[in-house]
């Protein structure tokens, strides 16, 4: 794991709010900012139930769906924050737009992508594009986020 700023917790404070708007319209609460060289560039909250079941709708895909389109030339210096560990498809779609760094406000223990580190590609052999790993970052706030999210998604037919 690498180490975090002070930026980087004001940006996972910044997500963690968005959790909770996402939370106050009935949905999970997860957040998500992208940033770039600490500047947020695009930020969003989980959709997934709010409109309807909309599984793809994760925060972090709503944050990504956010970037100005002149910005992703610079996509390796980018950061993505988000209260929660990004699943595999979150991971995917990160590691795929070449985004540089994830930092992650609580660890998912059921779902996490960080399970997938050591069956990478030959592509990313030596960690050549795989972003940075970097959390968790105040879980003492996103860690009871995580909870609900978790009992949320045990109430759902899907879950």
């Amino acid at each position: 794991m690498v180490a975090w700023t002070t930026q980087d917790v004001r940006h996972i404070e910044r997500a963690v709010e968005l959790a909770l708007e996402a939370e106050a319209r009935g949905d999970v609460p997860v957040g998500s900012v992208i940033t770039l060289g600490n500047e947020l560039v695009a930020e969003g909250g989980a959709r997934v139930l709010s409109e309807g079941y909309q599984p793809r709708r994760h925060a972090e895909q709503e944050a990504l769906a956010g970037v100005p389109v002149e910005l992703w030339a610079r996509a390796n210096e980018m950061t993505c924050h988000t209260t929660l560990e990004p699943c595999l498809m979150c991971f995917g779609t990160l590691l795929l737009c070449g985004v540089g760094r994830v930092v992650f406000g609580a660890t998912d223990v059921l779902g996490g992508a960080r399970f997938v580190f050591d069956a990478m590609p030959p592509y990313y052999a030596n960690g050549r594009g795989i972003p940075a790993w970097v959390g968790p970052v105040l879980p003492e706030i996103c860690d009871g986020l995580y909870e609900r999210v978790d009992a949320r998604f045990r109430t759902l037919p899907c879950g």
